[in-house]
């Protein structure tokens, strides 16, 4: 189901046969036979169901590195926005199909990639499939797969066709991150339990995505059995990383948040504050990915882009037509604000550990904002894991990807995690 009811069908039972069960009763074997093109288009109608599966193509992921033995699917699938609207989303689901040799049934990793850039031609799912290559983490994911974890690896809303990422925007990429963990059981032939352990894992956009989705996750998907979350090279308070960026060396991240945060939030003045450099850099900064929102905008200044060189705090202070200002909504996204654990009362109740970690050497965001959510994590009573790598921003995240796959699977064995507050 995507822009017309007959173009995108939906999972649906092949007219084959399959083997009888106990009862000899026959058993319907199941297909995924959307269209590349169908994956990516929005529907008319998105299922108020989050979870339900839209529709899902299976596919190979040359992207994946070690030649692992896997089934794997681009899948379609329902979601909502920070205010509760229906959305569609993308993503991977991948399955090892060795048999799960630990407890209880196959576990699954809700993983969401770091920034991969606006362009729709950057998504997560379509770069792990091999039609196109920036991005980084793809060891991530065949790391996952090695240990016999299944992956559900979200790419974020916005990569269907006509929307905007809402990057940086912590409800919506929290949701979705929750959704496909949902999702992946209800993808025909994946054999995962609805039940089964999950554990959530994401860096630097992604840490900050995987984070908000253990700060949501018992309000918004309390059926999830989740046993953990690791998140690394944080943006904690965007504040903090939108001074730090603005005019430096990797302000094009600056520029894909002030665009992403419009679209989560259309009642925030956006267009209109544009001159026209302003209006050719968001043209520019939604058709390219990682690389071209590196070299497209180094120490550009948000002023520039503006009809009356606002500055920062200057933006902050306008309002939308909702009342709420600039200020009020980046201050939203901040993490480790009202969190605290199981029983506790608080807005946002965590019954489980987090891992969280970044490189001694992160030049892209500032480690003041990640070593504070940290800290209001461990205010909060919440068991904290916390390590620290050699690398800067990039190469920490490829540092700890080994430490993260172990710490999730002593979760998913129902180890107890150490605490560093």
């Amino acid at each position: 189901m995507t822009a017309n009811a007959q173009e995108a069908p939906r999972a649906k039972a092949s007219d084959a046969t399959g083997a009888a069960d106990a009862t000899g009763a026959a058993t319907a074997a199941q297909s995924c036979e959307a269209s590349d093109d169908q994956i990516y288009t929005p529907p008319q109608n998105v299922p108020g169901t989050p979870g339900e599966v839209i529709s899902c193509r299976q596919v190979t992921l040359p992207h994946v590195p070690g030649n692992i033995d896997m089934t794997a699917w681009k899948v379609q699938y329902a979601s909502k926005d920070n205010a509760g609207r229906p959305v569609a989303v993308s993503g991977t689901v991948a399955v090892p199909k060795a048999a799960w040799k630990g407890p209880g049934t196959r576990p699954v990793v809700a993983f969401n990639p770091g920034t991969l850039g606006l362009g729709q031609q950057c998504a997560f799912s379509k770069q792990l499939a091999g039609e196109f290559q920036d991005m980084y983490e793809g060891d991530n994911i065949a790391a996952s797969l090695k240990a016999g974890y299944a992956v559900a690896a979200t790419d974020g809303a916005g990569y269907l066709k006509g929307r905007t990422h809402p990057y940086v925007a912590g409800t919506d990429a929290g949701h979705a991150l929750l959704d496909i963990a949902r999702a992946a059981p209800n993808v025909p032939g994946s054999g995962l339990d609805k039940k089964t352990k999950v554990g959530l894992w994401g860096y630097s956009e992604g840490g900050s995505a995987s984070l908000w989705a253990a700060q949501l996750a018992k309000a918004y998907a309390p059926e999830l059995n989740i046993v953990g979350d690791a998140s690394g090279g944080v943006p904690g308070d965007l504040k903090v990383v939108a001074k730090a960026l603005n005019g430096q060396a990797f302000a094009g991240f600056l520029a894909d948040a002030v665009i992403g945060l419009a679209a989560a939030y259309p009642a925030m003045p956006f267009d209109g504050l544009l001159n026209q450099q302003g209006r050719d850099a968001v043209e520019k900064a939604k058709s390219v990915c990682l690389v071209g929102t590196l070299t497209g905008f180094p120490f550009q200044k948000l002023e520039n882009f503006t009809t009356e060189g606002y500055t920062l705090d200057e933006i902050y202070a306008l309002k939308g037509t909702d009342g709420k200002t600039w200020g009020e909504v980046v201050d939203a996204q901040k993490l480790g604000v009202g969190v605290g654990p199981a029983g506790s009362g608080a807005k946002h109740e965590i019954g489980f550990p987090v891992l969280q970690y970044r490189g001694l050497a992160d030049e892209v965001i500032p480690t003041e904002t990640e070593d504070a959510t940290r800290a209001a994590y461990c205010q909060a009573k919440i068991p904290t894991t916390w390590k620290l790598y050699p690398g800067e921003h990039l190469l920490a995240d490829n540092q700890a990807v080994n430490d993260v796959v172990a710490w999730l699977g002593d979760r998913f064995a129902g180890k107890t995690a150490p605490d560093d507050c």
